[in-house]
């Protein structure tokens, strides 16, 4: 499992040496993209919430003062980036999930500290940025207690070499099925997060859809058709 301890002693940023040249990204490069994120923040003089909508719903890391169950519009999950290490291989490609315009996400907004703010982002970003697939974007969440906060997420980045315009569950729930890499197999990161949104009593179709799909796929040996 991924911890706080290999992200902060760069052990996290050094496993990456499979993925190609060209979409590793430096500490140094991480660490600009972050400042310049916080240098938009809407509201200076308001918290930075980070907004979950993956693994960081169920394995965060990093430090926080506060966690609520958030609603993001405009942006929906998707399998929507070619995954060629961590959980899948340049051979093998597995699927990565982003975040797609239209529709709405549900997940969880964190509220972190202003005396650690920049520390504590950085474990974000080095967690999140490693392949630059992502475009760190400042959205606006609807907090559980009805409170409307800007929130840092990270969506899809459409420009980027491996984003994949199908993500489509017949593409993927094959891929996902199968794909393995150093950080163990695709299919535990979807079923991780499926059962994650149901612990936190979120439901999204697109991701249950896939899960089961995967599961078909897994017992019939790979022989399933999956809709879409």
């Amino acid at each position: 499992m991924l911890t706080r301890e290999l992200i902060s002693t760069g052990a996290y940023l050094e496993s990456f040496q499979d993925l190609p040249e060209q979409f590793r990204w430096s500490r140094e490069r991480i660490e600009t993209s972050m400042r310049e994120t916080l240098a938009r923040r809407p509201q200076p003089e308001e918290p930075v919430w980070v907004f979950a909508y993956g693994s960081l719903i169920w394995n965060p890391l990093f430090h926080f003062a506060e966690k609520q169950r958030a609603t993001l519009h405009g942006w929906h999950r998707s399998f929507c980036i070619r995954l060629v290490t961590a959980r899948g291989t340049s051979t093998h490609p597995g699927r990565m999930l982003g975040l797609e315009l239209a529709g709405e996400s549900v997940g969880v907004a964190f509220r972190l500290r202003e005396d650690e703010l920049v520390h504590e982002l950085m474990m974000v970003w080095v967690r999140e940025m490693v392949g630059g697939v992502y475009q760190p974007t400042w959205g606006e969440v609807k907090l559980a207690d009805g409170k409307t906060v800007s929130a840092i997420t990270f969506v899809a980045d459409t420009a980027h070499a491996l984003y994949e315009d199908d993500s489509s569950i017949a593409t993927t729930a094959p891929m996902i099925a199968t794909a393995n890499g150093h950080l163990g197999s695709n299919r535990d990161y979807l079923l991780q997060l499926d059962e994650s949104l149901v612990e936190h009593d979120i439901s999204d179709d697109y991701v249950k859809s896939l899960a089961e799909a995967v599961r078909v796929h897994r017992t019939s040996g790979g022989s399933s058709s999956p809709k879409s």
